[in-house]
């Protein structure tokens, strides 16, 4: 894999993994924030990490040349960026977010000479694992102290339904785990357990390499990045209604084809600036290229529900998906309840809701949260914990999160436990940017791992980080 920065020379490329920083060796690095000025300006947050992960991957699977703009260059993608090259794709950065990757096709990936690791890439292992156990080869997952917490079981058993082999495990079906592709994939239907973009990915991505239907049926709708993907590289693949949910069907064994992929702003990481400018005094921000796809914008539609300051602008089609340029204004917000269909759409955004509720007149209420005890911590824990350090009044009922807002004045001061995971420590650093005292979280680092520039950016705006 290769690197072409501003001023490389051609001729000498440097490995792309340069450039990412590992934590899985250093001391933890604290970081506060504090009140302070009005955030204003206008940004863009880096390209989306879902997005920017299938994008790898399927040019890992296409024949020819895939080029990647807007790549999310930040830790997890950069590690599933190494295991396309370890499964036999050509990987080259030609610039900033700019990336080609020239793939191995459909049945021709190559056996890895050394283990895979993901760092803390729950979304880049979990469907890698689909990709790997459909071939006729032996690969060995492993990741950071985080991602070795969190259950792979529910990939596991579908892949095993299509022949995969588990050779070895560690405890509860977590990695590090080697998986054996079998000769031929057995197409299945498979209805998920649970509403995971994961779990139907990971089973589609399987029955590329499977003759015949592979179909998922998901109760609740999640985000359909692999689908639009797979349409984009020339699968077959259709979606219909099926109840509240959707049933997925692919035609396996496509001549996927290399095609030009524009990542726009990924709408997880706008979540924090959006939501430091609705709880900070003065302040009107506006982030651009947001992307504004249906299934992904569940905060978006709560924090209007909040009553929040937020405006449209510019929208437009980028790639296969809306986007927008996000206007937000500080403003009141009032406690609502969020129902449990919601989740899926705004998965990752809880712990910055939480947040924004803190500061909001009323209860709010975010029901059906269970797969948030399954994320990079348990992050229905980790918030509840991090708000009652910052004095703000909050209850775990069940998957139910209930948070008591205090009308626009939160104590702060509190050292929150992050427990490795990046949203946590973005969250309440947004906390402490509205609070009446400064808010610390206890490591900064895992916030490269979905937004590397996240200081720079919330400091370009007038935060005080530090």
């Amino acid at each position: 894999m290769t690197q072409g920065g501003p001023h490389a020379n051609p001729g000498r490329l440097l490995p792309a993994f340069q450039i990412i920083v590992s934590r899985s060796h250093s001391a933890a690095s604290p970081i506060s924030s504090r009140p302070g000025s009005p955030l204003r300006g206008r940004v863009q947050v880096p390209g989306d990490k879902s997005i920017s992960h299938r994008a790898l991957i399927f040019g890992l699977l296409a024949r020819g040349e895939t080029r990647i703009e807007g790549l999310l260059e930040a830790e997890d993608v950069l590690n599933t960026a190494k295991a396309a090259e370890a499964f036999g794709a050509g990987v080259t950065r030609n610039g900033e977010g700019s990336w080609r990757v020239v793939g191995a096709g459909i049945g021709g990936l190559a056996q890895p000479q050394d283990v895979l690791d993901f760092g803390n890439a729950g979304t880049g292992s979990r469907l890698m694992m689909g990709v790997a156990g459909s071939h006729p080869i032996t690969s060995t997952f492993d990741g950071d102290a985080s991602l070795r917490k969190r259950p792979m079981r529910r990939i596991l058993d579908p892949l095993v339904r299509m022949g995969t082999t588990v050779v070895e495990e560690a405890e509860g079906g977590r990695v590090p785990l080697t998986l054996r592709g079998p000769r031929e994939t057995i197409p299945i239907t498979y209805e998920t357990p649970a509403p995971s973009a994961q779990i139907k990915s990971a089973v589609l991505l399987a029955g590329l390499n499977s003759p015949g239907l592979t179909t998922v049926v998901e109760r609740q709708a999640t985000r359909d990045h692999t689908e639009r993907l797979l349409t984009h590289f020339g699968a077959i693949v259709t979606s219909e209604q099926d109840g509240a949910g959707r049933r997925i069907a692919l035609r396996g064994q496509p001549d996927l084809r290399g095609v030009e992929v524009v990542v726009p702003a990924d709408p997880s990481s706008a979540a924090f600036p959006l939501v430091a400018a609705l709880i900070t005094p003065g302040s009107d921000i506006v982030i651009e290229n947001v992307m504004m796809n249906p299934l992904r914008t569940g905060l978006i539609t709560t924090l209007l529900e909040m009553g929040a300051a937020i405006e449209f602008l510019n929208q437009r089609d980028i790639g296969g998906e809306t986007v927008a340029d996000i206007r937000a204004s500080y403003g009141p917000l009032t406690g609502v309840e969020v129902p449990a269909e919601r989740a899926p759409a705004m998965i990752d955004e809880y712990p910055v809701l939480a947040v924004a509720a803190a500061f909001a007149s009323g209860e709010t209420v975010m029901r059906g949260l269970e797969e948030l005890r399954v994320k990079e911590s348990d992050r229905l824990a980790a918030v509840a914990d991090g708000l009652a350090v910052n004095g703000v009044r909050a209850e775990v009922a069940g998957d139910d999160l209930t948070v008591f807002g205090s009308g626009g004045s939160v104590p702060g001061g509190g050292l929150v436990a992050t427990h490795l995971d990046h949203r946590i420590a973005m969250a309440f650093l947004v906390m402490g940017l509205a609070s009446r005292d400064p808010v610390t979280a206890d490591d900064s680092a895992m916030i490269a791992t979905s937004f590397p520039s996240f200081v720079p950016l919330m400091r370009q705006l007038g935060a005080e980080l530090a």
